[in-house]
């Protein structure tokens, strides 16, 4: 019986067992004989080993390579050949019941040594010889299962992904009606990303967001999840005239949330998480054409026409959420006069903290200044395409370091 491998081949609707492997074959009793035993693999070249029984229970395996290279010696025949079997049979073979799932016998056979691998064992039923099974199946199958297990995490991630996704059309949209010299970067490293970013409309002004969550990938998305979460909450309550106290909203939140209060574990260090993120929030009024902002270890960076250098107002050096973080921290807004035609950019540290150059370092904040400088009076848009360009030739072959997002506009 030839074994198929196939994914189609495994079971779909249980976990696979040892059985799902079971080859049967003929076998010998401990009694038989050497010629007897001879006569078969002769017969019978396919076999590669062959189970010896003791009242249809096994208790040794015999292997091809093993016996005829043993038989083949000089007078093995006279001496061997009428004496039982069992005298070049494997006493100790693997042998699993045929219930044994494709994980335990895997570690069996592993613990077992190369003779279970290249020999084969022995599959049981209620303790009766069910058949052999191999090493090379053996792997075929975990490698099949891998590879299922693989494409199902990552069919989940990529619809996680249109998820993701969905959740920031709503700030697209909004983004695109109200800034029409605006573009907002957003590159997860992976398919799903720890960034994430907000912007919305209300009377007489919009309020915007960027952060860069703990983690990138699977991670990162769920703590996006949750810190958006907690940002929707809090501009409810709040209102989005005050990013100082949406911040701490929001870290009050998190801390909360992931049991890092001082309620839940923090004041006797078990807390079971440290996550939070970094973030930038804006707020801007049409009325008084005034920025409000407020950052987490994010900065606003702004281009002012006439002037020959980047200006950074930098947000504070506490991050939002972590376990160190005291629950009562105030952050502070500055309210910010923005000559008209300037332009404003803030960036997560994926940017910045990219690898590449002949040097392998940093690309860093000169080279950002350096670009913004070079493109100030051009479009949002190219500002964003040339950064994009210096940054891929800045890293050249060197791998993504982490999730990518920026934002920059003209009011």
């Amino acid at each position: 019986m030839e074994f198929n491998a196939s994914r189609l081949h495994l079971p779909r609707y249980r976990t696979s067992v040892a059985l799902d492997l079971c080859i049967p074959t003929e076998s010998v009793q401990a009694d038989a004989s050497n010629f007897a035993v001879l006569e078969l693999f002769t017969e019978r070249r396919d076999m590669m080993s062959l189970p010896v029984t003791e009242q249809q229970r096994p208790i040794g395996l015999i292997s091809r390579n093993i016996f005829m290279s043993q038989m083949s010696k000089p007078f093995y025949h006279e001496v061997y050949g009428k004496k039982s079997c069992i005298a070049f049979m494997d006493k100790e073979p693997l042998i699993v019941d045929g219930a044994m799932s494709i994980e335990d016998l895997t570690f069996r056979a592993v613990e077992a040594g190369e003779k279970a691998l290249a020999d084969g064992f022995i599959i049981t039923e209620d303790g009766a010889l069910a058949g052999v099974g191999f090493g090379l199946q053996l792997m075929n199958v975990v490698a099949t299962m891998q590879a299922e297990k693989n494409r199902q995490i990552m069919h989940s991630i990529d619809y996680a992904s249109v998820i993701q996704r969905a959740l920031l059309r709503t700030s697209d949209a909004e983004l695109r009606a109200t800034l029409p010299d605006a573009h907002l970067e957003w590159q997860p490293r992976d398919v799903v990303g720890g960034d994430f970013y907000f912007f919305e409309r209300y009377e007489g002004g919009w309020f915007a967001a960027i952060a860069d969550c703990t983690g990138h990938g699977v991670p990162g998305a769920f703590m996006t999840l949750i810190a958006s979460s907690a940002l929707s909450q809090a501009l409810r309550e709040l209102g989005p005239r005050d990013p100082a106290a949406l911040i701490g909203a929001v870290s009050r939140a998190i801390k909360t949330l992931l049991g890092q209060d001082a309620g839940s574990g923090e004041a006797t260090g078990h807390a079971g998480s440290n996550d939070g993120m970094d973030c930038a929030f804006l707020c801007h009024d049409a009325a008084s054409a005034s920025l409000r902002f407020a950052g987490a270890k994010l900065a606003l960076h702004v281009v002012a026409p006439g002037e020959d250098a980047v200006r950074a107002i930098d947000g504070a050096r506490m991050g939002v959420g972590y376990v160190d973080t005291p629950a009562g921290y105030c952050w502070h807004n500055e309210t910010l006069d923005i000559p008209a035609g300037s332009l404003l950019f803030i960036t997560t540290d994926g940017l910045l903290d990219q690898i590449g150059g002949a040097r392998d370092i940093a690309y860093g904040k000169r080279r950002m200044r350096e670009q913004l400088l070079a493109q100030r009076d051009a479009p949002a848009s190219d500002v964003a395409a040339a950064l994009l360009q210096d940054s891929a030739a800045w890293q050249g072959k060197q791998p993504r370091r982490d999730d990518l997002t920026f934002f920059c506009f003209r009011l």
